[in-house]
């Protein structure tokens, strides 16, 4: 069955976690994703642990459905090849800071006397420009740069890293994806390709949709914890029962706050929804003594059926075995060569009639240098006529 990228070719210059999970949306909708790698290093992400075999579990999560060819930038005889690559690509992805591919001779003005319809997409920390573009970054800068970790933890207390990385994926493989497949949209229009800059902490900011707007229109500054989505409002928080688990309760609207009053026996709250943020506090001292009456699994019986927007905070672990995950098929097993049947975490995106599959494992470093050199001889024997 035909895929919507059938036919797009995507040179995957990054390594880690931003441009390869860009990639991995790419690839599993059909592109044909080359890995061009350090021929000694290859991707970091390869050697990390735990590993599944002689690779790394992310590693294998990341990069399926990718073939990987071997390449020494810096070497006249490997840009050459790399340049033949660009020939055919549709699409090249970086990570690197600005400045690096001009100083290979490898920049994007370059690449387009090859390629003149070559879509090329950089994802550095913080742009091209500004006083900022040729600094490091992780995650981490680029959430504390937004004012999004200010606002992350409770009041008074040291801003909570996140889980998972806000800025790298939210703000860098998205609208790095969504980039590309824009350009590919406009490509099909103009016959050109063009620059795609992104940057981490612009896409960071840009999560800022539910707290910057009311910051502009009130000139009132948010204060960490007190804002009606990160814990300032009793109906929508996280509250420990008798087991040492937790419930959490997102009863936004009155409908479903007067739902969950109703069962945990506290009627005289319902109205009290929009109280102002002290006595949000007491309420939420009072819920919680109630709420640790009971154990995680007391309360779900209680809220069965009941439209309240209560949940468990559920493990990694009973995520996998939660029957909605399961219906939606978003943990799949796939075959990794050398290792046998491994689950994945499968990609999120449903498309009438197009059900992701791996067609290839996460491959080996350089797996495919001689297929895809093949591949480039082949083409010149032929007499390609090249882009100009």
């Amino acid at each position: 069955m035909p895929l919507p990228l059938d036919g797009i070719r995507v040179l995957d210059l990054t390594r880690l976690l931003p441009g390869p999970y860009c990639t991995l949306l790419l690839a599993d909708f059909g592109a044909d994703v080359i890995k061009v790698e350090d021929p000694i290093a290859g991707d970091y992400a390869r050697w990390y642990e735990p590993k599944l075999g002689d690779q790394s579990a992310i590693f294998l999560s990341l990069n399926r459905n990718k073939r990987s060819v071997t390449l020494d930038l810096k070497m006249e005889k490997d840009k050459e090849i790399f340049i033949e690559l660009v020939k055919t690509a549709d699409v090249l992805i970086e990570s690197f800071r600005p400045g690096v591919m001009e100083r290979l001779g490898l920049g994007y003005e370059e690449l387009q006397k090859h390629n003149k319809g070559l879509i090329y997409c950089a994802i550095t920390s913080y742009g091209q420009t500004g006083p900022y573009a040729k600094d490091p970054g992780h995650d981490l800068n680029f959430l504390s740069y937004s004012g999004l970790l200010d606002l992350q933890g409770r009041p008074n207390e040291t801003p909570v890293l996140s889980s998972v990385q806000i800025g790298d994926i939210g703000g860098g493989s998205l609208m790095a994806t969504i980039g590309i497949l824009l350009s590919i949209i406009e490509a099909k229009k103009s016959g050109e390709g063009q620059f795609i800059d992104i940057s981490m902490l612009d896409g960071a900011v840009s999560w800022m949709q539910t707290i910057l707007p009311d910051y502009w229109a009130t000139h009132a500054l948010p204060n960490r914890g007190e804002l009606t989505l990160n814990g300032g409002k009793a109906c929508y928080e996280i509250y420990r029962t008798k087991d040492d688990r937790f419930l959490a309760v997102g009863a936004l609207e009155f409908k479903f706050w007067k739902n969950f009053c109703t069962v945990i026996g506290k009627e005289e709250f319902i109205q009290r929804l929009e109280d102002p943020i002290e006595k949000q506090r007491l309420m939420k001292l009072e819920i919680q003594e109630v709420m640790i009456q009971k154990t995680l699994e007391e309360w779900l019986e209680h809220f069965n059926g009941i439209d309240a927007c209560v949940s468990p905070v559920l493990t990694p672990q009973e995520m996998t075995e939660n029957p909605q995950i399961k219906h939606r098929e978003m943990i799949e097993e796939v075959y990794q060569q050398g290792v046998g049947r491994i689950k994945q975490i499968a990609n999120p995106i449903k498309l009438t009639g197009k059900k992701f599959n791996l067609r290839r494992p996460a491959p080996k470093l350089g797996e495919h240098n001689s297929e895809i050199l093949s591949e480039l001889e082949l083409r010149n024997s032929e007499g390609v006529v090249e882009n100009e």
